[in-house]
């Protein structure tokens, strides 16, 4: 039984609820952070403090609400060459030939400023800002960064030695004020090159450090403490790629961190945040409806539907590219059936799920307690919990999943450069 929850049961004080709130959900959210903003806890703490349940409710449902329909903007901007529309394709999740790829080649590809929605969160937008350095540039790349205020965010991306252009658009991005990341593509070329010319000196770490360090002590002269990501957008589990995912998760204002839970799967981190973030919003939402139904002729809940479960377990695993287009893909590019892939997925028998004891025992023991304190409808508890613990069982489950799916492709890849 949820702790917060017993506090309203038993005592049915909200006010305490004021300052514990705050401390329990802190232990609910994921290591890059919660999705409710602080002016969100401010409203919950204030209408807890007024005994006013409702507007706590009220004020959950908003800031879920929010989340859901958050807008991200990503500009993307670099040398030509640099890797710029290969790198959007990486954090769209889609393949370099894909119908709806950004266009990758050996020549210029990007010539105008050009959108890139995630192909399953169109709301989330990827800018390929065009490359300098060709005949066919802006003379001025500043007009670039200056021409549009709604970008949340910058990516510097680079692939040699740190440039001028480097550093002027640094510059030009701290001087307006925004946020940028500065990311070193091509390292598994400059590290397959480096051990052709130095086979018996090379060492992929001291290589890998001089790369960074380069980018580092430049970039130190326009800001304080920078960061550089050093990533492969051909091996994006290798490298720096999980990490800066995280931190472009943990940067962002709270509620645009949901957006991002189609980002894909580069790591068994990044699977545990994305499951965190899941669980913290179906503990919000079943925190909301628990308050209203102590208020007479409130619903508690709305029955236990399995079609529309079934439907929510495919949400989880469209979440977790694990759907069935996503699984289809991750079959084509290991060269196996996708029965192979769906052999790894216990999540592929929702049967199973749906009938797992341990989950009817919970829901047996909430209902039960939960009905004996406040003389709630035994149906409507017991229906209201079976739905929130199987959808937690599901979350699990789809996660378990997507990290056994993530070392089959981890397993079939080849020997890594040492």
């Amino acid at each position: 039984m949820d702790p917060l929850l017993l506090d309203i049961i038993k005592k049915n004080d909200f006010g305490q609820l004021a300052s514990k709130f705050p401390s329990y959900y802190q232990t609910l959210v994921s290591k890059v952070g919660g999705i409710l903003s602080q002016v969100s806890l401010k409203r919950i703490q204030k209408g807890f403090e007024k005994g006013q349940p409702k507007e706590v409710a009220d004020e959950i449902e908003r800031a879920l609400q929010s989340a859901e329909n958050a807008a991200l903007n990503v500009a993307v901007i670099g040398q030509s060459g640099s890797g710029k529309s290969s790198f959007i394709n990486v954090l769209r999740g889609i393949g370099h030939e894909q119908a709806g790829s950004a266009s990758v080649g050996v020549v210029p590809t990007t010539t105008k400023k050009t959108p890139y929605p995630h192909p399953k969160r169109p709301n989330m937008i990827f800018w390929d800002l065009p490359g300098t350095g060709t005949p066919e540039s802006n003379p001025d790349p500043y007009q670039e960064v200056v021409g549009d205020d709604n970008y949340d965010f910058f990516i510097i991306i680079s692939s040699s030695r740190f440039s001028a252009n480097d550093a002027f658009l640094a510059q030009k991005i701290q001087e307006k004020g925004k946020k940028f990341y500065f990311v070193r593509t091509k390292v598994d070329s400059d590290l397959y090159n480096e051990k052709k010319s130095k086979p018996r000196s090379f060492k992929k770490e001291t290589v890998l450090q001089q790369i960074r360090d380069n980018c580092l002590v430049n970039l130190s002269k326009i800001v304080s403490e920078p960061t550089v990501f050093l990533v492969s957008n051909f091996e994006p589990k290798e490298f720096d790629f999980p990490k800066l995912q995280e931190t472009l998760l943990q940067d962002l204002p709270a509620e645009k961190r949901y957006i991002t839970l189609l980002l894909p799967n580069l790591s068994e981190t990044f699977i545990e945040v994305k499951k965190a973030l899941i669980k913290e919003k179906l503990w919000l939402k079943a925190f909301g409806k628990a308050l209203l139904a102590f208020f007479p002729m409130t619903p508690f809940c709305c029955g236990f539907n399995l079609s529309e479960q079934k439907r929510h377990l495919k949400d989880y695993q469209r979440y977790f590219g694990l759907d069935k287009e996503s699984v289809s893909q991750i079959a084509q590019n290991l060269g196996i059936s996708e029965q192979e892939i769906y052999s790894l997925m216990k999540s592929a028998d929702f049967n199973s799920l749906v009938k797992d004891d341990s989950i009817i025992a919970n829901v047996k023991k909430c209902a039960e307690y939960i009905c004996s304190v406040t003389g709630l409808i035994p149906s409507s508890v017991f229906q209201f919990y079976k739905a929130y613990f199987l959808h937690l069982k599901f979350v699990d489950t789809v996660a378990e999943d997507a990290k056994r799916v993530l070392a089959k492709i981890e397993e079939m890849k080849p020997d890594r450069m040492e």
